[in-house]
């Protein structure tokens, strides 16, 4: 049994005792290829509600949960904590990156799928991860690379990451989501058919390979590795007939 056989029949279990207890059952952290992998078993579990949550909306690594308030009759809560790590003395600091925290946090041991996104504000960087190993990260990451560091757990709206937004306007033959990221990121259709096969577009958070859809105002989409999007309606029609949208890109 390979790695993705055995997630898929983890998380089948995770819905199956959702269901069977009444009770909420969440995932570790999953990546976006795990993700994609709980979209192939979404027809096996449609029995439970299943939402995927990151702790924040720029965050592209979620935790899976598995059951709703309409279902249970009390509301769920994902177990997320945010720990903001800042260097102890900011003139005397590295220029560290997302690889210098996480090689940090693996150096003490802690397991991948415990760590969700880090996000890097200035020198400071907001650690998501399990709540259960918080207090951990704050008690023993104390330095990273050659910069001293100090933690703290932290609310998790947090108003220094809210996205900063550009707007761009374009014309495009038609509202179909291929069509759309063909235009976005200047390549051909074929080549936007490629990211919905690879499993790289996702639509209002979940990943989708249906590059037909017509997309509505408020629609948020990204393509992994090229970036996030929210599409902001359309402004009108070209002299020969091409529709103008308005775009909002996440910076």
């Amino acid at each position: 049994m390979n790695e993705d056989q055995i997630l898929k029949g983890r998380l089948l279990d995770l819905a199956k005792r959702a269901y069977q207890q009444n009770i909420y059952t969440y995932s570790c952290f999953l990546s976006m290829a795990e993700l994609a992998l709980l979209e192939d078993i979404k027809s096996d579990i449609s029995y439970i509600h299943c939402e995927c949550f990151g702790g924040n909306e720029l965050c592209e690594r979620q935790i899976a949960g598995f059951g709703s308030e309409e279902e249970f009759g009390y509301p769920g809560h994902f177990p997320i904590a945010v720990v903001r790590a800042s260097p102890l003395i900011e003139k005397f600091s590295d220029p560290l990156n997302h690889r210098d925290f996480l090689g940090a946090l693996m150096h003490l041991g802690i397991e991948r799928d415990r760590i969700g996104d880090i996000l890097i504000k200035d020198k400071t960087a907001y650690i998501f991860c399990l709540e259960s190993i918080a207090d951990y990260i704050c008690k023993e990451l104390t330095k990273v690379k050659h910069t001293n560091v100090k933690c703290e757990i932290t609310d998790i709206d947090i108003p220094a990451l809210a996205p900063s937004l550009r707007d761009e306007e374009f014309p495009v033959s038609s509202l179909r989501l291929d069509n759309v990221i063909a235009v976005l990121l200047k390549c051909s259709r074929s080549e936007a058919l490629t990211f919905f096969t690879d499993k790289k577009v996702t639509l209002n958070g979940h990943i989708t390979g249906r590059n037909s859809i017509l997309l509505k105002d408020g629609d948020i989409f990204s393509v992994r590795g090229y970036g996030k999007f929210i599409f902001a309606g359309s402004a009108g029609h070209t002299r020969k007939g091409k529709i103008y949208i308005r775009i909002q890109r996440y910076l």
